[in-house]
């Protein structure tokens, strides 16, 4: 009888309980995918590397590990991205069309569910217009994470960024979530940012490569032309620049100098890619992500990012791969 009795605390204890505290879970439908898959990664280190989540019937479902709150992106066979707010027992429903991504719903939780609002919100809007609409979010919830995801999407890691307006919208943040460390590190990378805008000089860092050789500032603005990327073995885009400029720097007849900064989560997964790609530039993965100090000291914060110097100067910077290779074909 008392175990019984013991039994049936012990089932109330649980159904009490809820979801998993440890874990976040995703599930949804996609129309017109019936067999499939895509993949998930998190910027921040919350998955380690990239994973793959299997589409059977339509339908899919995933389960990560999650301790704290945390942003994981999802992305699709078009190389379309879609961020996934994640936080310890919760979980998402996704619902959406294939052949039309930009349109699906992402619910289940508060965060998730106002990114979804937004996302409506902008489904038709110019890029002028979503700006006014992500700055518009922010001010109306500057204590939320998407707020600081929309200021880095569309005021920092841009091709047209906005330093000033992103400072403005970080305070604004920083006074409603002032024991977020990730926004207090952004507010402080962002200020130092007009040291690496375009007509100053390279800032000034020196590391290691994947081979332990010293890669400086000094070693890249003695060359004439040199380009400074990031990338990641889960970003289509980023890889597919790396190829296009390994044949541009085989035509430049040593013109060209490159340097890369790789942020996959371990350096294993960098030199896979590397000697498949037959890639043999400089490359920096000191499997810190997007938190890696050189980064920050450039400046950069996306996947694909870039720079690129002339006689020591940046000339260009944040340019997307057909912009990036006509400015250094004009330059070479």
């Amino acid at each position: 009888m008392k175990n019984f009795a013991f039994l049936i605390i012990l089932t109330l204890v649980l159904v009490s309980c809820g979801e998993d505290n440890g874990h976040f879970k995703i599930e949804g439908k996609l129309m017109n995918l019936d067999q499939g898959e895509f993949y998930i990664y998190s910027p921040y280190g919350g998955i380690d590397g990239i994973d793959t989540i299997k589409v059977e019937g339509g339908r899919f479902a995933y389960e990560m590990p999650c301790t704290n709150e945390n942003i994981v992106m999802l992305v699709f066979p078009n190389f379309s991205e879609q961020p996934v707010f994640a936080e310890p027992g919760g979980s998402v429903n996704i619902k959406g069309d294939a052949s039309h991504l930009k349109e699906m719903t992402i619910k289940g939780t508060k965060e998730n569910d106002l990114m979804n609002k937004f996302r409506q919100q902008i489904v038709s809007a110019s890029p002028p217009e979503t700006k006014k609409f992500a700055e518009q979010f922010i001010k109306d919830h500057p204590e939320s994470a998407v707020s600081i995801y929309l200021a880095r999407k569309y005021f920092i890691a841009n091709n047209e960024p906005d330093y000033k307006k992103a400072l403005q919208l970080l305070e604004l943040i920083q006074k409603n979530q002032p024991k977020n460390g990730r926004v207090a590190r952004m507010y402080q990378q962002i200020k130092k940012l007009p040291n690496s805008t375009v007509g100053s000089s390279l800032p000034a860092f020196s590391v290691q490569d994947m081979n332990g050789t010293i890669v400086s500032s000094s070693s890249i603005t003695g060359s004439g032309i040199s380009v400074i990327t990031v990338w990641a073995s889960w970003s289509f885009d980023s890889m597919n620049l790396q190829r296009q400029l390994k044949q541009l720097q085989k035509n430049s007849k040593g013109k060209l100098k490159l340097v890369s900064i790789c942020v996959d989560a371990n350096k294993k997964e960098c030199q896979e890619t590397l000697k498949r790609d037959s890639i043999s530039w400089p490359n920096i993965c000191d499997q810190q992500m997007i938190n890696s100090p050189v980064l920050k000291t450039l400046g950069l914060y996306s996947v694909p990012d870039n720079i690129v110097i002339k006689n020591g100067q940046i000339v260009a910077r944040d340019l997307d791969t057909d912009a990036l290779l006509s400015k250094v074909r004009s330059l070479l």
